[in-house]
């Protein structure tokens, strides 16, 4: 686990702009087997969470069309939460950063860390508008 204090800042990044920390496997459950729709952002202290993700992620809760609730579990510190949002995420890879778009429950959309790193956070945005358009 990485110091809480390192790890604050970026916590903060997200939920500033509404999202919701899950710290257990029950709250990732519940949050993502309600009806609607939920995105779940696996955040990360990684640089390509801080320079893409997270900045992609903030612009993405703008759009007119968006999930019903944005929560986020953060690698590195709640395992437990992080590992039952990533079982989720199956077939995937576990990434983080990651991203997920959930509608009713079932994964709709999928952004790996492969395809954050060196990507501008305004094409991760673009990208993750697209499907909430599609889904929400």
């Amino acid at each position: 686990m990485y110091p809480e204090y390192l790890v604050t800042p970026m916590r903060e990044e997200l939920t500033r702009v509404g999202f919701e920390e899950l710290k257990d496997a029950e709250a990732v459950k519940n949050a993502i087997e309600a009806p609607g729709t939920v995105f779940v952002m696996v955040n990360s202290v990684c640089g390509c969470a801080a320079a893409n993700a997270r900045p992609a992620a903030r612009m993405a809760t703008q759009n007119a069309k968006h999930p019903d609730k944005f929560v986020t579990v953060f690698a590195g510190m709640e395992k437990e939460a992080v590992d039952t949002a990533r079982n989720y995420m199956l077939p995937y890879p576990p990434s983080s950063p990651a991203m997920a778009l959930f509608k009713d429950g079932k994964l709709v959309h999928m952004i790996e860390r492969y395809q954050i790193e060196g990507r501008p956070a305004q094409m991760i945005a673009d990208n993750l508008i697209s499907a909430f358009d599609q889904y929400c």
